[in-house]
């Protein structure tokens, strides 16, 4: 809702913080519900960023935090958003793109989407009334960083940069195209379930620049091996041998 984006753009601005991204707005953008619910805050509206998708939105970051309860049937570390606060610092210092994904008021954020974070930051609120609105939830990892001294001394960059979401995707694409030329996902059913555990899995872990690079080459090196026939294939006799009168 607008509204929610314009509480959540106050409560951003209410500790410094500055960039924000938009991933489909419910309706439409920009909106003047949104700039009015903002206050003072309306610059902040003005340079927002606006994307059809996730994927789009993360694309260039390195470290995604998830804001959400700890997802089911999916293994992912979890942490406090004082504990958030802490290691994004430490990573923006280290010359990485950090960013937090905040989820509809009314459903939260879809599992499509949290598999691509690489963290969970979940809030000890009481377990009968879990529900935060989204501005406030802004408000709590707002606070955190502001805590801490707001922006990060930077530090030189690593010889090995961590990976952006987009590196990281294009490496599962290749991948999952290797998958698919072997039958891997099989049943059909099961495809959608295998995907999200592939791609949690990969986001789950810090990969750098040179560990997707490497990751590539490893796939190519499999994929040059003989296909396997899809299970259930109907496989044809080897010919028999020749015999000379």
């Amino acid at each position: 809702m607008p509204e929610n984006i314009g509480g959540a753009a106050r409560a951003m601005w209410n500790f410094g913080l500055e960039r924000m991204r938009l991933v489909a707005p419910r309706e439409g953008w920009p909106n003047p519900k949104a700039v009015a619910m903002a206050s003072g805050a309306g610059r902040l509206l003005d340079h927002a960023r606006h994307f059809e998708t996730t994927a789009e939105a993360v694309a260039d970051l390195t470290h995604l935090y998830a804001t959400t309860a700890r997802p089911r049937g999916m293994t992912k570390r979890v942490i406090s958003p004082e504990e958030a606060a802490a290691e994004m610092r430490e990573r923006i210092a280290a010359g990485e793109r950090v960013g937090v994904l905040f989820g509809r008021e009314r459903t939260g954020l879809e599992t499509a989407d949290i598999v691509r974070a690489n963290t969970i930051v979940t809030v000890p609120v009481n377990p009968d009334f879990p529900s935060l609105n989204l501005a406030q939830c802004v408000l709590l990892l707002g606070y955190e960083w502001r805590k801490q001294g707001g922006e990060p001394t930077r530090a030189v960059a690593p010889d090995t940069p961590a990976a952006s979401h987009e590196k990281v995707e294009g490496m599962l694409s290749h991948l999952v195209e290797e998958l698919d030329s072997v039958h891997f996902f099989f049943p059909e059913a099961k495809r959608e379930a295998m995907l999200a555990n592939l791609r949690s899995l990969f986001h789950r872990a810090p990969l750098t620049d040179q560990d997707v690079r490497t990751l590539r080459g490893v796939i190519r090196a499999l994929a040059s091996k003989p296909r396997r026939p899809r299970p259930g294939a109907a496989q044809e006799a080897p010919p028999e041998p020749e015999t000379e009168a």
